[in-house]
């Protein structure tokens, strides 16, 4: 027999995919606790409340796998009377709602990505338009997420998320400003920049790129001593960042560029406006300007059409470039984009071959990148003590998805949420082990 909660009602918020979805989680559980609610996120599950929120991805399949999986757990726990309420938010829902209330039909509500004050009156809340930019940070105290913009303009053949996050729209610099003061309030140090799409910043509020702009005015925050940028599309890229990069020793070294090709034919067919020459000249320019600059980028392949050729150039691509840091995905066939009407002619076994050998080649760069570091001293940030270790980073390497520094506790105490100078003393293909110095 289904047990009524009795206890007062406690909601637990689980987060899947990027970093934009922590974001905004983060705003959703900040509103909930200025109603007065009590709020967790991703509490274990003797402490996980009765009401779920799951902030769900829908990027592509493997995600869209996980985000599944976990409505299915919830709506299952909600049967046996463990829950008394699951609620669904985020990319999934917003492009498959009619499908998901078809097939999992006990989940009390589906909401799309804009809809926060729909949810929120759905968990008994308000919505405070006084608390922009307040939220609840899930990320270690020393470092948070700054979403400068949401939505994407660009006409990527493979990509979903204009569909579920709609058109570039940049805040205003005076917001993300008295967002910056607040977490530098609580203590954060480091603000890591993120959007669909960085390099687009400003257009549709300033008429131009501005981006440099934004920086300028961040840098000037007190208590903040790390701006990392995340995202930045290749095309149309704001060369003045650059310049403020060089000048403004808060901003690290450090970008991420998604390029995810680089044949001629496969770039023109994702529609990504650029070519392999442009590309090998931004990546030089930006080294020139900037170096000892680390470019993160991420790489599709199995794409519809991708020859052994096309995989060929991208491998001598890599190789040439050497990269501080990679990704390499396996090309995911999503319905409603441009490149679902191609034939997805590359059997799944080669993707996932062409992928393993990318990173293959990428763990040796890594290597050989990471052993130049061994007898240097570099300023890391403590983000954490996890077993016999204290993990931190340097400028070069951003939470989750980079290097780690790694530093015996058995020997040595360090504070997290400090900036610490550590001498890298070993290096493997992904972390760095050091001492302080």
């Amino acid at each position: 027999m289904r047990t009524k909660s009795l206890k007062k009602n406690k909601i637990n918020v689980i987060t899947l995919g990027c970093s934009k979805n922590v974001y905004d989680s983060e705003v959703l559980m900040g509103q909930l606790r200025a109603n007065g609610k009590e709020v967790e996120h991703e509490a274990p599950a003797e402490k996980e409340g009765n009401i779920i929120v799951i902030n769900t991805c829908g990027f592509i399949d493997n995600a869209k796998a996980e985000s599944v999986n976990m409505i299915l757990e919830y709506a299952d726990k909600k049967d046996r009377g463990l829950v008394d309420k699951v609620f669904v938010t985020g990319c999934l829902s917003e492009r498959y709602r009619p499908d998901l209330e078809k097939e999992i039909p006990n989940v009390d509500q589906y909401f799309g990505t804009t809809e926060l004050p729909q949810l929120l009156k759905a968990l008994g809340a308000d919505y405070k338009h006084e608390l922009l930019g307040e939220r609840l940070t899930t990320t270690p105290k020393n470092y948070a997420y700054l979403k400068i913009a949401e939505g994407c303009d660009r006409p990527c053949s493979f990509c979903a998320i204009p569909l579920m996050r709609g058109s570039h729209v940049s805040q205003p610099i005076e917001k993300l400003v008295k967002e910056a003061e607040g977490l530098a309030k609580n203590g954060v140090k480091e603000l890591i920049l993120i959007a669909q799409d960085l390099t687009y910043y400003g257009l549709d509020l300033y008429k131009k790129r501005n981006l440099a702009e934004l920086l300028e005015a961040l840098v000037k925050v007190e208590g903040i001593e790390w701006i990392r940028l995340h995202y930045a599309f290749p095309t149309g890229f704001p060369m003045d960042v650059l310049d403020v990069m060089k000048r403004e020793p808060k901003i690290c070294n450090y970008i991420d560029i998604p390029l995810q090709h680089i044949s001629d034919s496969i770039l023109k067919s994702m529609r990504r406006g650029t070519t392999q020459a442009k590309t090998t000249q931004l990546l030089k320019d930006f080294r020139a300007a900037v170096p000892g600059m680390a470019i993160r980028t991420t790489l599709i392949v199995g794409y519809p059409g991708e020859t052994q050729e096309d995989f060929e150039i991208l491998k001598d691509f890599v190789q040439e470039m050497k990269f501080d840091r990679m990704g390499c995905f396996a090309y995911s066939h999503e319905e409603n984009t441009h490149a679902y009407l191609l034939e997805d002619d590359v059997p799944d076994d080669v993707k996932q071959a062409r992928a393993n050998e990318i990173m293959e080649l990428q763990s040796q760069i890594s290597w050989d990148l990471n052993q130049e570091k061994v007898g240097k001293v570099f300023k890391c940030i403590i983000d954490r003590k996890e077993g016999a270790h204290f993990v931190g980073r340097t400028e070069f390497d951003s939470p989750d998805v980079d290097n780690e520094v790694l530093i015996d506790a058995s020997k040595h105490y360090v504070k997290t949420g400090e900036f610490v100078n550590i001498k890298i003393i070993e290096a493997t293909e992904f972390d760095l082990y050091g001492e302080p110095a």
